[in-house]
Parts: structure tokens; C-alpha cells; sequence
């Protein structure tokens, strides 16, 4: 049982850039962006009143949580709706598999926590394997950089938000955390996406509809809930084993759904990354996985 919602969560977090992409062929992406998190904000938030469960977040809160949505929503995921124009979807998975070496880097040089050689060795191997699957995507694919940045930009802001949640303690449920970090992170992305592409028509047609519905549902609350009964059940550490399939469900689904390619560069970076991430997260000094790995703040 508990391998099938592993499972389940694996193909619902890699299909999260396929649904992107085909609600982009009606809507910009910022204003898409804007939408999902608006709806899925909504939706959580009638939840836990219909529940009668709590809502309201003590004050205390309020600024650690705005900037959380201004990270992990506005920023991280912003940028990942730009980049998913022109940014195949199974280099995109790629990209956001290695967020918990990510993490290793920010907790680096903001809180100078140290690196295991081990671990460095792991940063190293996977950067390279980012560095063939964006070569690959460049080359073949006329990717262009501006993409690969909005990419590396949106990791960055993840990390950075995932170190303010492990190190302010927020004494909040993963719930609330979720419902506020979507509803500040809409209320942020609005004005930006209103004035940068305010004038560009969107289609309210079955793909925008589809991508909206998938995304706010199956991701940002599906994927959630499953990813919190996982870790509950199995614990950080086999939880964390099965992102090592997301590149490769990315690469599948993107194949199988959008028809992109899979090429021989592909697997390699993708091997490169999943040994670096094994390295980097269970290292003979480390002992543990990074912390990034026990955050709700997957959308």
C-alpha cells in the first residue's frame, strides 16, 4: 500500500510540468500561475472552514508565512511557469529533483553549516548531470539560457525558503502553512502578472480548465496530502527515496503526453543526478537527508 501512494505522489509531482504546459497553450504563464495558486488558496481554505478546523494563523506569523508564499509560490514557482514556455517538461523535473542539494548549498552560506566531502562530491556529480540534460536542451531543442535561468532562479528561491522554514520553527500545521504561502504568494504574483501580461488574451477553453483543476487539485492538495502520509508512514528518509523517480517520471510523461524526446544525453544526466542525489543525501558523514526533505512546502 505504501508503495502504490509513493507512486501515486511520484507521478503526481512529475505530472505538475505537463499539466503547466498544456494550460500555457491558453492562458500566459504569470496569469496561469496566479490562477492556480488563487484557486487552490480558495480551496483550502473552505476546507478547513467547512471542517471548522483553524484557519487564522496568530500574528506572529504573518511575516515569516508572506515570505514563505513570496519564495516558495511567488518566486519559485513564478519562475517555473516562465521557463515551462520554452523549457522542455522533462528537463524541468530534473531541475526541481535536486532541490535538497539545493538546500545543502543555502544552508551553507546563509547559516555556514558544513558540507561532507561526501556530500560535496554529490553537489558535484549532479550539477553535472544538470549541466548535460541543459546542454542537451540548448543544443538540440533551441532552449534558450534565459529558460535554464528562470530555472536555477526558481530552485534558488525554494532552498531559501525551505532554510527560513527549518530554522524559524513555525509552530503552525502543514495546512495552514500551505493555505497562507498560497494566498500570500497569489496576492504577490497578481500585480506583476496584471502588469506584464495584463493585455495577452486568455482562453477559457477544456486546456486551461484541465490545468487549473489538475494543478490546484492532484498537485497542490493531492500531492500534499500524499507526501505528508508518507512521510508520517515511512519516515524522511524512505519518503525522500522515491523523489529519485521524479526525473524519470518527468521524462516519461513528457514522452508519452507532450511527445518530447528522450535521448541518450537525457538518461545520462538523469543518472548523473540521481547518483549525485543519493550521494548527497545519505553521505557516510551526514547520516541524514537535508532538511529540505521534512518541508511541507511542496506544491
Amino acid at each position: 500500500m505504501l508503495t502504490a501512494e509513493a507512486l501515486a505522489y511520484v507521478i503526481l509531482w512529475a505530472s505538475a510540468a505537463i499539466a503547466t504546459k498544456f494550460g500555457l497553450r491558453s492562458a500566459p504563464p504569470l496569469i496561469l500561475a496566479s490562477l492556480r495558486f488563487t484557486i487552490a488558496g480558495l480551496a483550502l481554505m473552505g476546507g478547513r472552514c467547512f471542517l471548522r478546523q483553524p484557519l487564522i494563523p496568530p500574528r506572529a506569523w504573518w511575516t515569516t508565512l508572506v515570505f514563505l508564499g513570496g519564495m516558495n509560490t511567488t518566486v519559485y514557482l513564478g519562475a517555473s511557469f516562465l521557463a515551462l514556455s520554452v523549457v522542455p517538461a522533462g528537463l524541468f523535473n530534473l531541475f526541481v529533483s535536486v532541490n535538497p542539494l539545493m538546500v545543502l548549498i543555502m544552508e551553507q552560506v546563509i547559516l555556514a553549516l558544513p558540507v561532507s566531502r561526501v556530500q560535496a562530491l554529490g553537489l558535484s556529480v549532479a550539477t553535472g548531470g544538470l549541466v548535460v540534460g541543459a546542454w542537451q536542451a540548448i543544443v538540440h531543442f533551441r532552449t534558450p539560457l534565459w529558460g535554464i535561468g528562470l530555472l536555477l532562479l526558481g530552485q534558488a528561491a525554494m532552498a531559501a525558503g525551505s532554510v527560513l522554514f527549518n530554522t524559524s520553527k513555525i509552530n503552525l500545521s502543514p495546512a495552514v502553512i500551505n493555505t497562507w504561502q498560497l494566498a500570500a504568494g497569489a496576492a504577490l504574483l497578481w500585480p506583476i502578472a496584471l502588469v506584464t501580461e495584463g493585455a495577452e488574451p486568455v482562453q477559457w477553453n477544456g486546456f486551461l480548465w484541465g490545468s487549473l483543476l489538475w494543478l490546484a487539485g492532484a498537485v497542490s492538495i493531492g500531492a500534499m496530502l500524499l507526501w505528508f502520509h508518507l512521510l508520517k508512514r515511512g519516515g524522511t528518509r524512505r519518503a525522500s527515496f522515491w523523489l529519485l523517480l521524479t526525473p524519470i517520471m518527468g521524462y516519461g510523461l513528457g514522452f508519452v503526453l507532450l511527445g518530447e524526446s528522450i535521448t541518450l544525453a537525457d538518461l545520462f544526466a538523469t543518472a548523473l543526478v540521481i547518483v549525485g542525489i543519493v550521494m548527497g543525501q545519505w553521505s557516510s558523514n551526514a547520516g541524514q537527508p537535508p532538511h529540505a526533505t521534512t518541508t511541507p512546502l511542496r506544491q
